[in-house]
């Protein structure tokens, strides 16, 4: 997987609506500009970037031309309006050629990531470690079992394979079934991942099992972003209500800024809790209910950074996020089911499972995980279970049922081949053929159409141009950077899946520029 992944699109579409003063706030931070630049660039803006660093003089668009092939035009427009969206870059007409524009970074980005990368300043931006005294016991296994655990509780929740005990707030941290915290459950409902239904039982949605679908990284960033989202929403009511006269609703861009520092700072290290600013001292509680960091009762001076944390601007490292979050789940003999501030986490056991499906729809799933058993009961009929491997098998009725609460075939699909077994993958490198035997994907989705033959895709539809040049220029400008579904160019209309970079050049054109 590149390092342009899931999780990047889930926080760029977040980020692509923050207006351009928000961004010279967030790149004020050295740890931020840092993250962006080496999670959410394509590798082709990150050259540009490195170009543009220390370069004297802005480049003009005729150069970046001359450094790539006609064919990789596209490409290269892709990653300008990348750095244009997130502020990185900006344009302006060039005095150096006409008909040319210079392209030059922002100046807040500019200077924290030259401090970013040379070092110095008093910034404080990568965390400060903690001069106190550790507890030995808290080690990177510790904080992998701890954090599993807690995200575990949260994955159970939305797929509604933990009862909820009538309390308030919610199982103790580590408590391995108790459930996530009552802050956390109501961010899922808001966030449509889950919903109540007869009785008060909660139900998984389309968005919940999308969610689930999710390598982890992705999942922190959900989850993140709608507490984002809760709290501008909160601050915004704040501000209307007159409530917030003092100014403590936690500003979105604190936030931001405080969730990159996390992934820069080291695993396993402890770290000063006096050395935030107020505003971060208050989201830690939040966090620690996430499975972000981890605080010691007896030392709430430190603070420790999961796995989670230290993965959110990096993809090289989530294959050990899904291993850790995995072997939290495995309890043995000695395990009573708990990791307080009291216990030592067991070594967790390597669990090389995958779902094996057959043409006659039979599924056979090597895993003893309860998560993935919960999964597999949303549209399966299960048989049999014994201590390694559960049997299942695909009906029209349990697919049905699966896609009447809200569950797409294509989602089936996708969950099955992302869990497939290791030998189905291998045979169907070796056959050139696809991991799911085509039968069953087939029936799958014929399934869906006996009841559903639309499919809804979120987006906008342009049309009436003053004439057919714009179109063809709008048109071709969605089409290079990756944005168009649909077009008709004889009605001269066409479909895209997002507006700002469009409304942009439409902008910039409407200026001659």
């Amino acid at each position: 997987m590149s390092s342009f992944g899931p999780s990047s699109f889930l926080l760029d579409d977040y980020l692509e609506k923050l207006p351009g003063a928000t961004f010279r706030k967030l790149y004020q931070q050295p740890s931020t500009a840092f993250a962006i630049f080496r999670r959410m660039l394509p590798p082709l803006a990150k050259v540009y970037v490195q170009a543009l660093l220390y370069s004297p003089t802005p480049l003009t668009t005729n150069d970046i031309e001359l450094w790539t092939r006609p064919e990789g035009k596209g490409t290269s427009n892709r990653a300008i309006a990348r750095l244009r969206s997130l502020h990185i870059a900006q344009l302006s007409q060039s005095t150096r050629a006409k008909k040319a524009q210079d392209i030059q970074l922002t100046a807040n980005f500019k200077k924290s990531l030259r401090l970013a990368l040379e070092g110095g300043g008093s910034h404080n931006s990568f965390g400060v470690p903690s001069t106190l005294p550790t507890d030995p016991k808290i080690h990177i296994q510790y904080l992998d079992q701890w954090a599993g655990r807690i995200w575990q509780d949260i994955l159970y929740y939305v797929v509604n394979s933990v009862p909820m005990k009538a309390n308030e707030s919610g199982g103790r941290h580590g408590s391995g079934g108790g459930g996530p915290k009552r802050a956390v459950r109501e961010l899922l409902k808001m966030g449509g991942l889950v919903r109540e239904g007869a009785g008060g039982l909660v139900q998984i949605s389309e968005h919940g099992f999308n969610f689930l679908l999710q390598e982890a990284n992705a999942q922190v960033w959900t989850l993140l972003l709608l507490w984002l989202e809760a709290a501008d929403r909160n601050k915004a009511l704040a501000k209307e209500q007159g409530t917030d006269i003092t100014g403590t609703a936690i500003d979105n861009v604190e936030m931001l800024s405080f969730l990159f520092m996390l992934a820069s700072l080291e695993l396993g290290r402890a770290y000063d809790t006096s050395a935030l600013t107020e505003t971060r001292k208050n989201m830690l509680p939040a966090l620690a209910d996430f499975g972000l960091i981890y605080i010691d009762r007896d030392r709430p001076q430190q603070y420790y950074p999961t796995r989670l944390a230290t993965t959110l601007t990096s993809l090289s490292t989530m294959r050990s996020v899904s291993a850790s979050i995995d072997a939290a789940t495995k309890k043995t003999p000695g395990d009573a089911g708990s990791l307080g501030a009291d216990s030592t986490p067991t070594a967790p056991a390597d669990e090389n499972g995958g779902i094996v499906v057959e043409t006659n729809y039979r599924i056979y799933a090597y895993t003893s995980s309860p998560l993935q058993i919960a999964i597999l009961k949303l549209f399966c009929r299960l048989h049999m279970r014994f201590p390694n491997m559960v049997t299942a098998r695909l009906t029209r009725e349990s697919v049905q049922e699966a896609i009447k609460e809200g569950i797409t075939a294509n989602q089936i699909i996708d969950y099955l081949v992302a869990h497939a077994h290791p030998q189905m993958r291998r045979a169907a490198a070796a056959r050139g053929t696809t991991v799911i035997p085509p039968t069953v994907m087939d029936q799958i989705r014929l399934w869906q159409l006996e009841s559903q033959r639309m499919q809804k895709t979120p987006g906008f539809q342009f049309k009436d141009f003053e004439s057919v040049e714009e179109y063809r220029q709008l048109a071709e400008y969605a089409t290079e950077i990756g944005v168009l579904v649909w077009k008709d160019d004889r009605k001269g209309t066409f479909f895209v899946s997002k507006v700002e970079q469009i409304r942009e050049f439409l902008k910039a054109r409407k200026k001659g520029n």
